[in-house]
């Protein structure tokens, strides 16, 4: 098994700084996570939209199906949460991805359990705050990324840059417009630790959406994307007619209201599940456009680890020689 070794890798125990994002209906079963693990990296399951028994179900199958790390995302916003962070706790997950809440409301708990505890964040005060509370390291997710992006549209390459230096010794994972090797290459350059994909891993055999939403993905361009939803919970997703209205009503300055019914008028869901791609939330980061095809999930690991190896073979080493004398001038 190949290995790039990192703080990361040496805190999950993990082959590959390859962090499989968590993502609700594409990762909200075993499938994608237990490929991903199997390959080397870090397989999540979502439990953000999960009811609680298809959580359990999906928790064990992941358990049973490999004796490699694996993690759960959990939103502790979701409806339930609480009662999703008992069940968590009684299946001892190996790693968990905390988000959309403060790390002080579970951190103990899952240490106490053996859990590692990574918390997602948006920002460089948010980081030094989880830094603060204990967490084990850090998700960092920059404005690329598709569903969520942070508040302030910080592009991932500047903020890493920023959280890195905020919180110098915990273990940074870059997420948002990373997509292949030379991305991980770029992110570790950065002084990241690891990189979140979650767009790349949409588009693979394992993930549970619908076809359609993969197809979708596929033929997205780097600018086919855009965000909707300012002052409601601003999301990142392909080009539609649902991103059309809502962006119509946004520049033509319609009220809130208005606008939050035709926000919740559609769905992910929608989308991942019922392949509604026109009408519903085709959630999808900008690195969509550099994702060309289907493949397994095994594959794309092992397509990320080769990418990574060319990228980072390439890179010019700095070297103390004399510069030569162009030729033609004296002493040539």
């Amino acid at each position: 098994m190949t290995r790039i070794a990192t703080p990361l890798t040496e805190l999950l125990g993990i082959d590959l700084p390859v962090v499989q994002a968590g993502m609700s209906w594409a990762s909200s079963s075993s499938a994608l996570p237990l490929a991903v693990s199997r390959a080397g990296g870090l397989g999540v399951v979502a439990a953000g939209p999960m009811r609680l028994p298809d959580l359990a179900r999906a928790l064990d199958e992941t358990a049973a199906g490999t004796d490699r790390p694996w993690a759960v995302n959990l939103p502790l916003y979701r409806a339930g949460a609480d009662e999703v962070v008992e069940l968590l706790l009684a299946r001892r997950p190996p790693v968990l991805i905390a988000s959309q809440g403060g790390p002080r409301r579970y951190l103990d708990r899952f240490h106490d359990v053996g859990t590692v505890c990574l918390h997602v964040v948006a920002g460089v005060e948010h980081a030094r705050k989880a830094a603060d509370a204990g967490v084990d390291g850090l998700v960092v997710v920059g404005a690329e990324a598709g569903g969520h992006p942070p508040p302030a549209m910080v592009a991932t390459q500047v903020l890493v840059r920023a959280v890195v230096s905020a919180v110098p010794g915990v273990p940074v994972v870059a997420s948002g417009g990373v997509a292949d090797g030379a991305g991980l290459a770029a992110m570790l350059a950065l002084g990241a630790d690891g990189a979140q994909f979650g767009t790349r891993f949409l588009a693979t055999e394992e993930a549970t959406v619908h076809p359609g939403y993969k197809a979708a993905v596929v033929a997205a361009g780097v600018d086919s994307t855009r965000t909707v939803g300012r002052g409601l919970g601003t999301i990142r997703a392909l080009n539609n007619d649902f991103t059309r209205r809502m962006t119509r009503l946004e520049e033509d300055g319609t009220e809130l209201d208005v606008r939050r019914g035709a926000f919740a008028s559609a769905s992910l869901k929608d989308a991942a599940l019922d392949g509604l791609v026109d009408t519903g939330k085709v959630e999808a980061g900008q690195s969509a456009g550099l994702v060309d095809a289907v493949l397994p999930a095994r594959e794309v690991v092992d397509r990320i680890v080769a990418e990574y190896r060319r990228a980072v073979t390439r890179l010019p080493l700095p070297t103390e020689e004399p510069r030569p004398a162009p030729a033609g001038t004296a002493g040539a």
